[in-house]
């Protein structure tokens, strides 16, 4: 038998481009590749791509440029480029970077065997297409190895919602939500091989409307409550959500549903409704905050994440200190937040931009309220008692870190403690970016 071929793949971006690396990496599984984490081993490498920082495309081509010496040492090496960037630039990437041997979108990469035949055949390979067949009708079900105690499992891909400053509905496409048996024939495959926390991903996970085996299309929380029902998997979460779709049964699942975790990311972007209808956010400062106390209404120790636009085109003094007064009145206990920076293509990109060292300065006011918030709610933390399911070792010797019910990462020295373990932990410290504690059971 031939050696295996070595697959090295590099993942840019969101949680689902994690997911999607997975997935690639199984499809090419079958044409005889197995993972290696060193590129200048690999006989193919693959660079899956995010379009949401700032130049993510002339980052992924400086990339391509420090691959150069691999492809010159040794011309059978083939490279790839997947994602968004790829769906976004196209042939320009091997216009730029003839030595890319295949470029490939993330609606396409179940055709990733076939592409990479034609390279061996000294093909170029370029699909950036919006295909009308399921992609995940096409792959093989994940190999039978086992996993460890956390997994990501797509829901839900692409967008309707169009913000003015996202690439999103151009790079993933309209929104389409998988069929719900075979989420859960997916889940039950995961948990089987010892996954016990499952996250739902979507670009817009809540607006899920796959179809049922009731024969009706089942909403997020129906998918949940199935989930629910499946023996060995204790925790579910979901991500990333959008206000409008927070329908009444989705709250209610959060008071409910014990294996549903009380975290919940919620991006807003502003606080200034004048700011948010310029995005096209379709929802105000105000329909937010009401949504927020109903949340916390459901579930009353929930913590609340969310997401950032500061310097958006046409932001004015009064619009900042709008967001900053949501933030004070929501109280996040984590946050991501960013500088305004255009995506080619948007609305937003042919406005005129806020100063850069204006919206800089104001970045960096509400980073420091946020990080005020977070270091509050976790110092809260010390003394109570929260179960953590256990994923990996520590940096010291006996340590085991995992995380609790609110996604706060937390690390204690037991050395009887394995990865998949659930146990009861009381908090007695915090650090800046994680909690200390000791277990009780």
């Amino acid at each position: 038998m031939s050696d295996p071929k070595k697959l090295f793949i590099k993942t840019y971006g969101c949680q689902m481009n994690v997911y999607d690396s997975e997935r690639m990496a199984e499809a090419l599984g079958g044409s005889g590749y197995v993972a290696t984490d060193r590129a200048d081993d690999a006989d193919m490498i693959l660079l899956n791509t995010c379009h949401i920082r700032e130049k993510a495309a002339e980052k992924v081509y400086s990339e391509l440029g420090r691959f150069k010496g691999l492809k010159d040492a040794n011309p059978d090496l083939k490279i790839g480029v997947a994602g968004c960037v790829a769906q976004a630039e196209g042939e320009e990437i091997m216009r730029r970077q003839p030595m890319v041997d295949l470029v490939v979108g993330p609606q396409s990469y179940h055709r990733l065997p076939a592409m990479e035949a034609r390279t061996r055949a000294g093909e170029k390979a370029l699909d950036t297409d919006f295909p009308e067949e399921d992609k995940f009708d096409h792959l093989a079900l994940r190999p039978k190895a086992s996993r460890g105690p956390t997994a990501f499992l797509t829901v839900q891909e692409g967008c309707d919602k169009f913000c003015a400053f996202c690439v999103v509905p151009y790079t993933r496409g309209a929104e389409l939500s998988r069929p719900a048996e075979r989420v859960l024939a997916e889940a039950r495959d995961l948990v089987a091989r010892g996954v016990r926390e499952i996250t739902l991903l979507g670009q817009n996970v809540n607006a899920y409307h796959g179809a049922g085996p009731d024969g009706g299309d089942w909403s997020l929380a129906q998918l949940i409550w199935a989930l629910n029902d499946i023996d060995g998997l204790a925790r579910i979460r979901f991500t990333t959500s959008h206000p409008n779709d927070m329908t009444d049964d989705l709250i209610a699942a959060h008071g409910e549903c014990d294996k549903l975790m009380p975290y919940l990311h919620l991006p807003v972007q502003s606080g200034s409704d004048r700011i948010l209808k310029r995005m096209n956010r379709s929802h105000t400062a105000e329909s937010y905050l009401r949504l927020i106390e109903r949340i916390r209404a459901a579930r009353p120790d929930i913590l609340i994440s969310g997401d950032f636009i500061v310097g958006f085109p046409e932001e004015t003094e009064a619009d900042f200190q709008a967001t900053m007064d949501l933030v004070e009145e929501v109280r996040y206990g984590q946050c991501y937040s960013f500088r305004y920076s255009p995506r080619p293509g948007t609305p937003a990109a042919e406005r005129a931009t806020v100063d850069a060292e204006l919206a800089s300065e104001r970045l960096q006011r509400l980073q420091a309220l946020l990080t005020r918030q977070q270091t509050e709610i976790q110092d809260a933390m010390v003394g109570r008692e929260v179960r953590v399911l256990f994923e990996k070792p520590g940096r010291l010797p006996g340590q085991m870190v995992g995380k609790s019910e609110y996604l706060h990462a937390v690390h204690v020295r037991d050395s009887d403690v394995r990865p998949g373990d659930l146990r009861r932990v009381r908090i007695i410290e915090s650090n800046p970016n994680s909690l200390a504690g000791t277990t009780l059971d």
